[in-house]
């Protein structure tokens, strides 16, 4: 959708073009990220979307509506070619299957196509197309919002349920090695919320490996308080849709669990106003292009600690989106590309947040505000790597004063502190754009090493990264 794919990774015409026509600037940003994984052909537009679309000789490939954003898709970039960048950009695909408009036969060939490695008609097209080996894809999504209104195909609980059901067994048949998410909530306010997941885990549970939840949040009341303390909300959803899974799990008196997928979480919001002027059919127009400021850098920082919170369960998450589409990346097509302020919490924990999370428990004062009774001033998690003999701390302080913040760890004796990287400093209505990167890290000496730990000053309104080692 919009421009995250046509002038976003795809622009051949581009001076930073690579000979397939991906953006080497944007490749760069995106591996600079570190994203294991991403879900394609994701959102809204899935539910009307053909997959033989985008396979063949690119100048037979037929141009369609897209119905969901009402734009005019060219197929120039299909399975092929996105497995090709998915490849530069050392990811995985999270590979979606059209269940609204589409079913259990197109779901079927789907993996077929991907995945099988005899002689097939399906496989021996994909062999034909250029594709000797199979894609060995894994995870797999059951269509996408399902339990929305808005959604093109959308369903009952009951009927969604049976039909997931069913695709998964014929995709478990072809390839019984593949892991399957249902569709869960549209977020954690959908009016369905809780009967959705009750009903069509019922249904499926024995054939799923993932529910997904997906959440959007913003700040269109301007309430900074209140906004940084939304990742409270997404805390209570993945809380409430665990003790749903395994409510489940208990009624069929099972032994497997059920993790979650938060396939699509972000903010969204700034660019709403601008969408409604859009004009429909375009190719690859301006769409939710969301201009990120620094207090948006901030709650994604919290809502990253908040998923690290639950990485027991929660074994995938995906940003919606990666690059111009309520994105950290950006692009101009006759310029470069440039990091958004959200950008920086995201790689850092991605590429510092890997190993075992530590279970933090935090003293922290608190405020109230309008839809919270309780927040803390610090959102904090640890993550041990063993291997490196480090532990990397995040940390955001919610508060507009500094705040002292004594870590202590049992069992670990920090030697030095590596690293201690700081977003503050900025009007939280500070943007970045193109050759004018404001917010961006810097270093901090606030910190003492101390027999138990590490004490530090956290600046006002702050995102902060400590790696410690041992």
């Amino acid at each position: 959708m919009g421009r995250a794919v046509y002038e976003g990774i795809y622009q051949p015409e581009h001076s930073n073009a690579d000979e397939q026509g991906f953006r080497k600037d944007v490749l760069a940003l995106v591996k600079e990220l570190n994203v294991p994984i991403i879900r394609y052909p994701g959102g809204n537009f899935l539910s009307g979307y053909n997959w033989e679309d985008g396979i063949g000789p690119v100048e037979e490939r037929p141009k369609r509506l897209d119905l969901a954003w009402r734009t005019t898709e060219t197929n120039e970039i299909g399975l092929h070619e996105f497995y090709e960048w998915s490849k530069k950009a050392n990811a995985q695909i999270n590979m979606a299957v059209n269940l609204g408009t589409r079913g259990i036969d197109a779901a079927r060939n789907l993996v077929e196509y991907c995945n099988y490695e005899g002689d097939s008609y399906w496989s021996n097209l994909r062999k034909t197309n250029g594709l000797e080996t199979p894609l060995n894809i894994k995870t797999w999504c059951l269509g996408n919002e399902m339990d929305g209104p808005w959604q093109i195909g959308h369903k009952t609980a009951e009927e969604y349920g049976r039909l997931a059901a069913e695709t998964a067994k014929a995709m478990k048949l072809v390839d019984d090695t593949i892991e399957l998410v249902v569709c869960g909530s549209s977020h954690s306010h959908m009016p369905t919320f809780g009967d959705w997941e009750l009903t069509v885990l019922e249904h499926a549970y024995d054939s799923i490996d993932y529910l997904s939840l997906h959440q959007y949040y913003g700040n269109q009341e301007d309430d900074l308080e209140n906004y940084l303390a939304r990742s409270l909300d997404m805390d209570a959803f993945i809380t409430g849709v665990i003790a749903i899974c395994d409510a489940v799990k208990a009624k069929k008196h099972s032994s497997k669990q059920i993790n979650l997928s938060f396939d699509e979480w972000n903010i969204w919001y700034h660019s709403n106003e601008h969408d409604e002027t859009v004009k429909p059919w375009q190719i690859a127009p301006s769409l939710l292009e969301d201009q990120y400021n620094f207090e948006d850098s901030l709650l994604l920082g919290c809502l990253l600690i908040t998923l690290l919170k639950h990485s027991d369960r929660v074994k995938i998450a995906c940003l919606a989106q990666l690059v111009n589409v309520i994105a950290p990346v950006m692009t101009n097509p006759e310029g470069q590309a440039w990091k958004q302020t959200i950008f920086y919490p995201f790689m850092q924990v991605s590429n510092n947040g890997r190993g075992k999370v530590l279970q933090p428990r935090i003293e922290s004062e608190t405020y109230q505000t309008k839809d919270f009774a309780k927040v803390p001033y610090l959102e904090s998690i640890a993550v041990l790597n063993e291997s490196k003999n480090e532990v990397v701390i995040f940390a955001v302080n919610r508060g507009k004063e500094i705040l002292d913040f004594e870590i202590t760890f049992d069992n670990i004796i920090v030697n030095s502190v590596e690293d201690f990287s700081q977003l503050s400093g900025f009007d939280i209505k500070e943007i970045n754009r193109e050759g004018r990167e404001i917010v961006q890290p810097t270093e901090s000496a606030a910190y003492e090493i101390v027999a138990d730990g590490v004490h530090c000053q956290l600046q006002p309104l702050s995102w902060n990264m400590i790696r410690c080692k041992w």
